[in-house]
């Protein structure tokens, strides 16, 4: 087996629990694992603004967030791409059409198209977001990425695209499955992942990450040794090589166990 040189840890479902703690098994394995020289990154769907308590957690200071479109190692911005302003129109049409709300993410700000509305409520204080404003055309060429909120089980197909490669990953978490992340075939966690590696002169088998969504799919298909969590969406299986535990039973302990990388129990 190759040895291990970078980890990518998803947040949400996978370093967080349901009451948005991090298991101290977590923090064990995250520090055995930077103590053998392992680079370690938070790859997340959420804005990197506002993850700084979780990277403090956890001593982390590199980064994927906005599902792949902005990547940062240490200070190095490595990956930056915002979306077009063609498709952030083209959303917000149909979100205005279907009764849904959308949050739209700069590297800066957390941008909405209601405060007032209940469903964006719940998911401010969700993910606990600061600060928050109205989204006006001013942004359009600055959004890293966006999630959809109040949408149906059939409703996702309303914002295709014709030429434009996207899929809408539904949030793996209880109470949130209506709200559904953008997701671009030509910008996600894996290839955000692909091109740190290359940065970094570290190649995939020496890579290892975890996820619980289906916004993680390219990103554990990609790397040598990949785990889906306990608690993940049942079609992310065919995109890792090991299942783990859930969040809530140390998921990333145990999976770097088996890898040889947490040494005991201590």
């Amino acid at each position: 087996m190759a040895e291990s040189k970078a980890l990518f840890l998803d947040i949400d479902g996978t370093i967080l629990r349901e009451d948005h703690s991090i298991e101290d098994s977590t923090k064990i394995a995250v520090k055995q694992a930077q103590s053998q020289g392992i680079e370690v990154f938070l790859a997340t769907g959420r804005p990197l603004h506002e993850i700084s308590d979780i990277a403090e957690a956890l001593n982390i200071t590199s980064f994927i967030g906005y599902n792949g479109a902005y990547a940062l190692y240490q200070d190095q911005v490595l990956v930056n791409e915002t979306m077009p302003a063609e498709m952030i129109e083209h959303y917000l049409k149909v979100a205005k059409e279907n009764n849904h709300e959308l949050i739209l993410y700069t590297n800066k700000l957390n941008l909405l198209t209601s405060l007032d509305k209940e469903v964006v409520k719940q998911f401010i204080d969700y993910f606990h977001l600061g600060d928050v404003q109205l989204y006006s055309e001013e942004f359009a060429n600055d959004i890293l990425g966006i999630t959809i909120m109040n949408v149906k089980p059939k409703e996702p197909a309303l914002y295709n695209l014709d030429g434009d490669e996207i899929y809408l990953s539904q949030v793996n978490v209880k109470g949130m499955e209506h709200c559904y992340d953008v997701i671009r075939e030509n910008v996600n966690k894996g290839i955000a992942v692909e091109k740190i590696l290359i940065e970094l002169n570290i190649s995939p088998d020496e890579a290892i990450a975890f996820g619980d969504g289906m916004n993680d799919k390219q990103m554990l298909a990609y790397v040598g040794n990949s785990f889906a969590m306990g608690n993940c969406h049942p079609e992310l299986l065919k995109h890792s090589r090991y299942q783990t535990s859930s969040v809530e039973e140390s998921g990333i302990y145990n999976g770097l166990k088996t890898l040889g990388i947490i040494k005991d129990d201590d």
